[in-house]
């Protein structure tokens, strides 16, 4: 199991920024690529962001190149997401997400999901 828990949700205004963590458990961590999706509502989830198990790659959806980053700390068995230039368009609940095989932008790759926590960027 590779329980994960998010934090760092809440309500910001347009241009500001937000700092997600996810906190997995220790057994698992270092061994897991992880990644971020969003669900805005009405929609699909989609994906946002995933750093691989070295941490030296990574990927992000093309609409938030440049003004989100993801790192990992596993030391800490923690994953952030850094979101910085925040849109109203960026409004959705934002997912945490673990592999222990996969590392890419495919929901489908991810055996472990977190339970959401909800950004709302207002204009």
């Amino acid at each position: 199991q590779v329980p994960l828990v998010e934090s760092g949700g809440g309500l910001v205004r347009a241009g500001g920024s937000l700092r997600l963590s996810c906190a997995a458990s220790e057994r698992t961590f270092s061994r897991s690529a992880l990644g971020w999706f969003r669900q805005a509502p009405g929609k699909e989830r989609d994906f946002v962001a995933a750093i691989c198990w070295s941490g030296s790659t990574t990927y992000y959806e093309d609409s938030v190149k440049g003004r989100f980053t993801t790192s990992r700390d596993n030391a800490k068995n923690t994953a952030y997401l850094q979101m910085n230039s925040l849109k109203p368009e960026d409004t959705a609940v934002y997912y945490c997400v673990a592999s222990l095989f996969r590392c890419d932008r495919d929901p489908k790759s991810y055996e472990y999901w977190g339970q959401g926590t909800q950004v709302t960027v207002s204009s």
